[in-house]
């Protein structure tokens, strides 16, 4: 059995690799990546605050266990995603690749495109290739997001959802109302993946990831760190917060703060992801709403004010500034993730992997001091 991880030196991807090296003793791991995700960073002017090793390095580390090879390569180039699945005849593949910023997307005009391209493209190779080398009985299994949904005033289901009009009935895919030029790359994602099951048979997970929290797992840690970012452009809302909470910078709520949003622990995520590479017998297009439910921002803040004085002894304030984002401001955001919870089982609680964030990043104050002007846009600096 061959698996091919996608997007594998990323934030996600790096955990899931090592929990795949340590989970599949007798398979064939493949990790594959272009290390875009450390240039679209290091261009926006920021960096990790968990230093991470080189990679080099890293490729020397996960090929020292014997199974794992990590290959360079840009999935936008039909030469390589080819070469990719005809040498290594994949069982599966968890494509974790993508440029995966919003914030990032909506910049400018050649950011939208690049999104677009970058995250398409890459998508679509891979489905090719699958077809063209004849092995469409390989498990799909893809990061989206719970973002293509947009914000209903309905709970949102798995995927889909059953319709009636003017008499008749069918349960179709969920309406796309992405709010952001990267979360509709993931729609589209979403139109070509289902349409390669329903034409060809692949078999494919469709996972809706949440907004992922955490700095570790128990693979990736110390010099196997995975990386955190904390700027306005890839740092997630949590991320943001627990790093301006740790220097004492007021934790800064857009608008209102009343919009209910996913969340999902890294834990969680990766465990998701390798329990899907397990399963076996694989033929339909399911879809899994990665998230332990929803949780309005003021109260993630709040949350994370509670944290900060728990775990550093520090008392923070919260400010709220104007909201720079297209968006509702006050939304309850009701999520359905049953397919998810039969897949973890109990999730990990939120606040267990904030305080693991505390615990992880407190030695580094300092570059994250030096990096505090990357928190917020322009324009809505303390």
């Amino acid at each position: 059995m061959t698996i091919i991880v996608t997007g594998a030196d990323g934030y996600v991807g790096w955990p899931v690799l090592l929990r795949l090296a340590e989970t599949f003793h007798d398979e064939r791991i493949v990790g594959v990546d272009n290390f875009a995700r450390r240039r679209w960073v290091e261009e926006i002017g920021c960096v990790s605050a968990n230093p991470i090793l080189s990679p080099a390095e890293r490729r020397k580390k996960v090929e020292d266990l014997g199974k794992v090879s990590f290959v360079e390569g840009d999935l936008i180039s039909k030469e390589f995603v080819n070469m990719l699945v005809r040498v290594y005849q994949p069982d599966v593949i968890i494509h974790l690749a993508a440029q995966p910023s919003a914030p990032y997307s909506q910049i400018s005009w050649e950011k939208a495109v690049y999104t677009q391209y970058n995250n398409n493209v890459s998508t679509l190779n891979l489905l090719w290739a699958l077809k063209e080398n004849k092995m469409l009985d390989a498990h799909f299994i893809a990061a989206t997001t719970t973002g293509v949904y947009g914000a209903p005033e309905y709970p949102i289901p798995e995927g889909f959802i059953e319709v009636e009009y003017k008499g008749g009935k069918d349960i179709v895919p969920h309406p796309h109302m992405a709010g952001s030029f990267y979360h509709m790359s993931k729609c589209n994602d979403i139109n070509n993946m289902y349409l390669a099951h329903k034409q060809w048979g692949l078999p494919v997970s469709d996972v809706r990831v949440a907004i992922v929290t955490g700095a570790t797992t128990e693979e990736a840690k110390g010099d196997m760190a995975t990386r955190f970012d904390f700027d306005f452009y890839f740092g997630v809302v949590t991320h943001r917060f627990c790093a301006q909470a740790l220097i004492g910078y007021p934790i800064t709520v857009y608008g209102k703060g009343l919009q209910g949003k996913p969340f999902v622990t890294l834990e969680d995520c990766v465990k998701s992801f390798v329990e899907l590479a397990k399963k076996k017998d694989v033929d339909g297009y399911d879809v899994y709403n990665q998230t332990l439910g929803a949780v309005k921002i003021v109260e993630l803040a709040e949350i994370i004010r509670e944290a900060a004085e728990e775990e550093i002894g520090l008392e923070v304030e919260i400010k709220h500034v104007p909201n720079p984002r297209v968006e509702k401001e006050e939304h309850e955001m009701v999520i359905e993730n049953d397919n998810f919870i039969k897949l973890v089982g109990k999730p990990m609680d939120l606040k267990e992997a904030i305080g693991d964030i505390f615990r992880t990043i407190e030695d580094r104050k300092k570059i994250i001091e030096s990096y505090k002007d990357r928190f917020l846009p322009r324009g809505l600096e303390k």
